[in-house]
């Protein structure tokens, strides 16, 4: 019994050393072998404690909690295939920067590769992933308790992006015994333990990216590119940009108001190439582009220096154009290198960007369908609420239809832009801010991650679900994929509608089939706590289509 009582000291020891560096939710699947960490995080009172049945779904319940709070959350889960659940998670974190301590419970080393139920080989399973590992050995009172809080804080003092995957292993008896045994392996801590600070601190190199010929930059013709940022420094940009006199074309993600919208749209046209191609210096700023022709643009152009900052460490182009990788904070860099007011070398672009707005709303003005959701999503976002975009077509509509609010919060999993988990981690993206909140995703990506409205059974504000409903996966149908082939193999039609998924989970559930319906029925859903799941049923490839012939009238113009 007094191996169950130290297996829980050494556990509770590890999540309060945690706690030291910013953890402050912790997301939990059950299991047996995990229960050390399960108990000691329980009995942690700094410690918001989340559930989940789903560990690849708790992974992404984690990865919204850090995207929103902004703060490095943990995961608990059991030995075997729960572990590998967690990998489209931990990649996705490795890729957009969110912190995320995966805490996987493992079997002692003398159950592995021997037949031992539900024991494989945990240590380095998720390969070049996470941002750092931690294999610790079997809690032992050998080990002295400054080995293990020390191991941890040199390791998340080093957490600045990415996941770190702590694999601990425990011997079983796993319950049971006299919580007085070994308390003095971890007295031996002293008055560490009424503290708020860590056992080891360690001071981070720190990154100067201010550019000393900023002088002379900022005065030549430059465009500014906007991926994914916070809404600060969205605002901030916006305003930096303007002030400069430099076009500034804004993903959706951007969250800078989209200054010059609809740029999906009027980058088509070989006029504006011409335009933009005058640029001296292109700076972007974020990673995670969504427009195919920003895209193209961004790889085609050939400025004299491109720049591209970011807090994320890596290239972040893949153009690999011939310039400046700068690391460090957007908001801190803008402050480093202020605008001169000049007047706008590109004035044509807002000419261009006007006319593409006016034939997207002209043509979808009396149209009801996925399209014109898309433009007209702004009038349904909560006041002082936040945005959640689903991956696949509708993010790609949303980037080339509509215009958001500067500074509207907007979160995504543009990373690896997969539709696993979407469900999960805008629960998560809620739980942290307990904001109204607006998502919207495709049906088979509410289908992928469907277990997910369990947690939505309990949301700390108002939360409105629109899942468009266009039979299959649509974004193909943007794509040259093989006509015969294209409904069999890649948009997979489902034919199913999801009243009974709402019922199935408490939530109030609306089918409406025009524009006043759907507004009635959001802002019923912004007046009630909990979750609201609204779907829209819209033609199959009227999204794809609609956005096609918009591309190719203003190619035209």
């Amino acid at each position: 019994m007094s191996i169950s009582v130290f297996n829980r000291r050494w556990a509770a020891l590890l999540l309060e050393a945690l706690t030291r560096h910013g953890v402050q939710h912790i997301c939990i699947a059950p299991g047996s072998r995990s229960t050390p960490l399960t108990l000691a995080a329980g009995a942690n009172n700094a410690l918001i404690c989340h559930t989940h049945f789903d560990e690849r779904g708790l992974g992404h319940l984690a990865l919204g909690l850090a995207k929103a709070s902004r703060q490095p959350v943990a995961v608990i889960v059991t030995s075997g295939t729960a572990v590998a659940n967690l990998y489209p998670a931990l990649i996705e974190a490795g890729l957009t920067g969110e912190r995320l301590v995966l805490l996987t419970a493992d079997r002692p080393p003398e159950l592995i590769d021997c037949g031992a139920n539900q024991a494989i080989r945990q240590p380095g399973m998720f390969a070049s992933h996470p941002r750092h590992s931690l294999d610790l050995p079997r809690p032992t009172v050998d080990i002295p308790a400054r080995w293990l809080v020390s191991a941890v804080d040199n390791t998340m003092s080093e957490l600045t992006y990415g996941a770190l995957h702590i694999n601990c292993p425990f011997a079983e008896p796993l319950y049971g015994g006299d919580e007085q045994q070994h308390h003095e392996w971890s007295d031996a801590l002293g008055d560490w333990w009424h503290s708020q600070k860590p056992w080891l601190t360690q001071a981070q190199p720190q990154h100067f990216a201010e550019q000393h010929d900023w002088f002379t930059w900022r005065q030549k013709r430059g465009v500014v590119i906007a991926g994914r940022m916070s809404a600060e420094a969205g605002s901030k940009l916006a305003q930096w940009a303007d002030e400069l006199g430099w076009p500034l074309i804004g993903d959706v993600l951007s969250q800078t108001g989209q200054p010059l919208p609809c740029a999906d749209l009027w980058l088509a046209n070989p006029q504006v190439a011409e335009i933009l191609n005058q640029a001296q210096l292109v700076i972007q700023f974020g990673g995670s582009l969504t427009g195919k022709r920003l895209l193209q643009w961004q790889s085609q152009c050939q400025p004299q220096e491109y720049w591209l900052v970011d807090e994320l460490p890596g290239r972040l182009d893949p153009a690999h154009h011939r310039g400046r990788r700068l690391q460090s904070d957007i908001t801190a860099w803008l402050q480093q290198h202020p605008s001169q007011p000049s007047a706008p070398w590109a004035e044509a672009l807002s000419d261009f960007a006007g006319n593409a707005w006016v034939l997207a709303n002209d043509t979808l003005k009396n149209h009801f369908g996925e399209a014109s959701l898309a433009h007209r999503l702004a009038e349904l976002l909560p006041k002082q609420g936040q945005l959640f975009v689903g991956n696949s077509l509708i993010v790609r509509l949303i980037d080339a239809l509509a215009q958001l609010p500067v500074g509207y919060p907007v979160y995504s999993n543009r990373g690896a832009s997969g539709i696993d988990g979407l469900i999960s981690t805008a629960a998560g993206v809620q739980r942290a801010r307990a904001i109204p909140t607006l998502f919207i995703l495709g049906d088979i990506s509410a289908l992928y991650d469907l277990n997910a409205l369990a947690l939505m059974r309990h949301c700390p504000a108002p939360m409105v679900i629109l899942v468009v409903n266009n039979n299959g996966g649509q974004i193909f149908s943007l794509l040259p994929t093989p006509a015969q082939e294209r409904e069999r193999f890649y948009c997979m039609p489902q034919d199913v509608e999801f009243s009974h998924a709402a019922a199935m989970f408490g939530l109030r559930y609306a089918a409406p089939t025009n524009w006043e319906q759907l507004t009635t029925a959001v802002n019923e859903g912004w007046r009630q706590a909990g979750a609201t799941l609204i779907e829209l049923n819209v033609a199959s490839s009227e999204g794809a289509e609609t956005l096609r012939s918009l591309v190719q009238k203003m190619a035209l113009q």
